[in-house]
C-alpha cells in the first residue's frame, strides 16, 4: 500500500499562465516544492510533476509540466496535494510531525501523556497532549529535551509548567 503524505492545499490560480497558489505548512517544503517533483493531487491522487516554483509576497507558486494556460489547471484550485512518502528520501534521524501522533511524552522520568495531534501556530509548532488534561507543548528545543523515535518516546523538562 502507498503511504501518501499532505503537503499543502491548492488554494487559488495565479496570473493566465497556468501558475497554481499553495498553502503548505509541510516541514519539508524545500524537499517537495521543486522542479521534476512527483506530486498528486486531489481525493483520486492525479499524478503530475512540478515545473517551476517560485515565492511571491508570501505565496507559494507553481508550475504542472504541460500546463502553461489558466484554463487547464482551473480543476485543480481548492484541491490537496500529496506526495508519496518514499520520495522524501528521509535520513534515519528525520521525521514527519505525523510520525509523532502515539508517542509517550515524558517531563524528565514521569509520564505526563501522549501525543494526539499536532497544530501549527505563526512561530511555532505545537504537539498536542493528552494525559490527565489535554495540553500542548511547542516543539522547540527549550522544551523538549529528546525525541527518540526508536522508542517512540519524548522527554522534556519543561512540561509540568505547561499543564494548566
Amino acid at each position: 500500500m502507498v503511504d501518501y503524505v499532505y503537503v499543502g492545499k491548492i488554494i487559488n490560480t495565479f496570473g493566465i499562465k497556468g501558475e497554481l497558489k499553495v498553502n503548505s505548512n509541510f516541514e519539508y517544503q524545500e524537499k517537495v516544492f521543486n522542479k521534476d517533483f512527483i506530486i498528486y493531487i486531489g481525493e483520486y491522487k492525479q499524478e503530475e510533476v512540478i515545473n517551476t516554483k517560485r515565492i511571491h509576497q508570501n505565496n507559494l507558486l507553481i508550475t504542472l509540466n504541460g500546463y502553461n494556460n489558466i484554463n487547464d489547471i482551473l480543476k485543480y484550485k481548492g484541491l490537496d496535494i500529496y506526495i508519496k512518502r518514499e520520495d522524501l528520501k528521509l535520513r534515519s534521524d528525520e521525521y514527519l510531525l505525523s510520525d509523532l501522533i502515539g508517542f509517550q511524552v515524558y517531563d524528565n522520568d514521569k509520564l505526563i501523556g501522549k501525543v494526539i495531534d499536532y497544530t501549527y501556530t505563526i512561530k511555532d509548532v505545537l504537539l498536542k497532549i493528552k494525559g490527565q488534561k489535554i495540553f500542548y507543548i511547542p516543539k522547540i528545543d527549550y522544551y523538549i529535551q529528546e525525541i527518540d523515535l526508536k522508542n517512540k518516546k519524548i522527554v522534556t523538562n519543561k512540561g509540568s509548567d505547561l499543564i494548566l
